[in-house]
């Protein structure tokens, strides 16, 4: 098992802060320097970055404060060539035989560029700015059966469901999408696991400390042995990579310059109403301090004083960072999903400065390491005990 690696594409606006313009207020951000449009022209230079850089895919988030994933990326396909879109939506929001055909429609028009991240959606308040008014149980029994039809239909035959959120007669698309996208899934809820061992081909999970990560692992592994499934894992994480320690967290630090103690209380009453398992998770590792925010080696909560959804990022020297990834690895890790502010800058700290040591240990495919690295990968010799 080799680690894939994937960047991060940021539709909802970009800059060297964490301050989040649009959600706490009509006055943060405002005059906050740094920030970047999510033009085409700025997301085309993210993507051609990430591809150049060796990373496999981008992922692009859902919601209304961000623009629409699957218009933007299918955009931003013919400014790359292999780079693949991990796009994320909610399932609730569509028809899942409509979800399917676009599915297939976009492998067809990239020449199978396509993953999916499912998000069933955690906050009440932005499920219902969509118009959706289901309780947070009852959005993962429906993802359920949307991703049981988006796979029935997917199979090439007229295809019917019976359920309680989808009655669907005949269901099909023109073309089966080839190759089928692989399903991204995250859920931290007791009613998130069984749909992911059911449905997911990569479970997502937020970045925790390593025993954390690997509870989870292994409650989803079991889940999905029981349905006589194999599920691989994947962590989403930010990134704060340099040539030294000390300079990756004096970066870490001023990011912090921005967020006086209002916009943290502002952000963390907002973050506490959400419904998510995984928000909640996130919140208790700094508990909306600032102290101590280093909550395990080279393993930094300060991006969640402000930020929801991922709220971590590796810190430190290219070499720790790369430690960290292979101890996440270690446990069971295959996919991590990086991002760092600002996006453009972050994909070369760590594309040219941790793939490079990835590499060097033997943890990219082939392919992967010589494109990062513009040179073969080494030759590992099998020693005898």
């Amino acid at each position: 098992m080799t680690v894939r690696l994937h960047w991060f594409l940021p539709t909802g606006g970009d800059g060297r802060t964490l301050v989040d313009r649009h959600a706490y207020g009509s006055n943060i951000g405002r005059e906050t320097r740094g920030l970047r449009t999510p033009d085409i022209e700025y997301l085309a230079q993210i993507a051609k970055a990430a591809e150049q850089l060796g990373f496999e895919a981008v992922l692009t988030p859902t919601g209304t404060w961000c623009e629409d994933a699957w218009l933007t990326t299918v955009a931003l396909a013919q400014h790359t060539e292999r780079l693949k879109f991990l796009v994320a939506f909610r399932p609730g929001l569509l028809s899942p035989t409509l979800a399917a055909q676009m599915a297939a429609t976009y492998q067809r028009l990239t020449r199978g560029r396509l993953l999916l991240n499912v998000v069933t959606g955690g906050d009440s308040a932005e499920q219902r700015r969509f118009g959706d008014h289901l309780d947070h149980d009852r959005r993962y029994e429906r993802t359920d059966e949307f991703l049981s039809v988006v796979r029935g239909v997917w199979q090439g035959e007229p295809y019917d469901f019976h359920g309680v959120h989808y009655d669907v007669n005949g269901g099909l698309t023109s073309l089966p999408p080839d190759p089928v996208p692989e399903i991204f899934f995250g859920g931290s809820s007791q009613a998130a696991g069984p749909v992911a061992a059911r449905h997911a081909d990569v479970y997502l999970t937020w970045g925790e400390p390593p025993a954390q990560v690997k509870e989870k692992i292994d409650w989803i592994r079991s889940l999905a042995e029981r349905e006589g499934r194999t599920v691989r894992f994947g962590i989403r994480l930010h990134t704060i990579s340099r040539d030294s320690s000390a300079e990756a967290w004096s970066t870490a630090n001023r990011l912090l310059d921005d967020l006086d103690s209002d916009t943290i209380a502002a952000a963390q009453a907002a973050l506490g109403r959400s419904e998510s398992v995984g928000q909640r998770r996130m919140l208790e590792l700094h508990g909306g301090s600032r102290d101590q925010l280093e909550i395990y080696p080279n393993l930094w909560a300060g991006v969640g004083l402000v930020r929801g959804g991922a709220g971590t990022a590796l810190v430190g020297s290219h070499a720790e960072v790369a430690d960290r990834i292979e101890e996440y690895h270690a446990l069971g890790v295959e996919h991590f999903v990086l991002s760092g502010y600002p996006h453009l800058e972050e994909a070369y700290w760590f594309g040219e400065g941790v793939i490079p040591e990835l590499a060097a240990r033997g943890l990219l495919s082939p392919d992967t390491a010589s494109r990062a690295t513009g040179r073969p990968a080494p030759l590992l010799v099998a020693r005898g005990r």
